[in-house]
């Protein structure tokens, strides 16, 4: 088959002589067949890839459609996410029409000679365009003047993240793409199939997250230059809570009831109970720590797994202090019997031995010790104060120090060996209603 080259865009291109093709302006070709590119004598004739199509009049509509290959990197810390995606824009320049039904692809490095949109990703960090093996980018002409271009770009872009209820959060992410330079006046963006417009997003398969449901936009953006086009996809990202449960809310819930183990044992045992209160608060610490190692930057939010731990935490320092309480009140109660048994002793054995006037002494200094404000029994019974003898500021005294005595002997502890009675089921029942409530706020408000 014997082929003719003509020079398209200055190379030499060989086509078979059997194909005809018209041209919109027609073509003059050395020989009798009339074969041509398409767009031929547009490019080289009157063509400017400087000028949009419709340069003065209507703008240019450009419909656009994303594959969504993969989404990684998802970070809390810098608070964005990488995407690699294919972006596939159409519009219609006039200038490119020629007769007949056929599309042609062409080389991607004849993209520099034709006018594309100015298309950019907004909140982009970084991005780039794969060039392996060789830049990943496509340039289609259709018979209607139709421009297919395509390309594939990796971008890292920003999406703001709520970390409020980490790790049963939901982000909210976006993917922004707008004019740069030209304004609605100039391009209109919009999607090509709407929703249909989006493919790959609902087959990925992220480590920490699964992808909701997701959107498309339309919208515009308002600057100080004018108003641009912008489309925009959004999708939702749920957390997968279940590596989370088994790695700290597990091991901490098991922390919290190993503190509670020192109940069954006796107050006598001061080294087992105080090993097992700070074993247990030492690694409850070490706990909360390594759940924050992960997100070191992000510190300044208060997260729904800080609240749980700070809880668990709270418990099991509690349990601790808990056995302070019981084992000091149960210290002092054993030191104030020994002086009480003492006296009794020797009063049984003396009471053969007393007078009449040791008699009368001790019931006149008992005697004394009633009627005086600063006497060790008055300070321990609550006192009349309505005595008509007693002076002004001697009756506020009377009152205040009775008011004290009440108070200290609500506080006062009579069997220490209640409060692990009632510790048993206590601290049980306020973890079992915390956790409700908990659990009901952070998965359903």
């Amino acid at each position: 088959m014997f082929c003719r080259y003509f020079s398209f865009f200055g190379l030499c291109l060989f086509l078979p002589t059997q194909r005809r093709c018209s041209l919109g302006h027609g073509s003059h070709l050395h020989g009798r067949d009339t074969t041509s590119l398409p767009g031929f004598e547009n490019l080289t004739m009157g063509y400017n890839k400087y000028l949009r199509p419709y340069f003065g009049g209507e703008p240019v509509q450009i419909a656009m459609s994303l594959d969504i290959a993969s989404i990684s990197s998802i970070s809390e810390s810098d608070m964005d996410y990488t995407a690699t995606i294919s972006l596939r824009q159409r519009w219609t320049d006039p200038r490119l029409v020629f007769h007949g039904n056929k599309s042609f692809t062409l080389d991607a490095r004849l993209v520099e000679l034709l006018w594309v949109p100015d298309t950019y990703i907004v909140e982009s960090k970084r991005s780039f365009l794969h060039d392996v093996t060789v830049g990943n980018r496509l340039i289609r002409l259709f018979s209607n003047g139709t421009v297919l271009y395509a390309l594939r770009i990796t971008s890292t872009v920003a999406c703001n993240m709520d970390l409020s209820k980490y790790p049963m959060d939901t982000q909210t992410c976006r993917l922004q793409l707008e004019s740069w330079g030209y304004d609605e006046n100039d391009v209109t963006f919009t999607w090509l199939r709407g929703n249909d417009s989006v493919h790959g997003i609902e087959k990925l398969r992220l480590s920490q997250y699964t992808v909701e449901r997701y959107h498309t936009l339309v919208s515009k953006s308002q600057q100080e230059t004018g108003s641009y086009p912008r489309l925009i996809l959004q999708f939702e990202l749920r957390r997968n809570v279940l590596y989370f449960i088994l790695e700290t809310y597990v091991p901490s819930t098991l922390l919290v009831m190993l503190s509670w183990v020192s109940f069954w044992i006796t107050l006598d045992s001061v080294p087992a109970r105080t090993c097992i209160g700070v074993t247990t608060v030492l690694s409850m610490t070490t706990l909360m720590i390594g759940s924050r190692s992960s997100l070191s930057k992000t510190n300044c939010f208060i997260k729904a797994i800080d609240v749980y731990l700070g809880i668990c935490f709270s418990f099991i320092f509690g349990a601790l202090v808990e056995y302070a309480v019981a084992h000091y009140s149960s210290s002092q109660k054993c030191a104030a019997k020994v002086p009480e048994e003492g006296p009794a002793n020797e009063l049984t054995e003396e009471m053969e031995e007393v007078n009449i006037a040791n008699i009368l002494n001790n019931s006149i200094t008992s005697y004394k010790q009633k009627i005086s404000f600063t006497s060790i029994e008055i300070s321990r019974d609550n006192v009349n104060c309505s005595d008509l003898t007693m002076k002004s500021h001697e009756k506020i005294k009377c009152v205040l120090r009775n008011k004290m005595h009440r108070i200290i002997g609500y506080f006062t502890i009579q069997n220490p060996g209640n409060v692990d009675h009632y510790s048993k089921l206590l601290f049980p029942l306020f973890f079992m209603l915390v956790n409700v409530f908990y659990w009901a706020y952070y998965l359903y408000f």
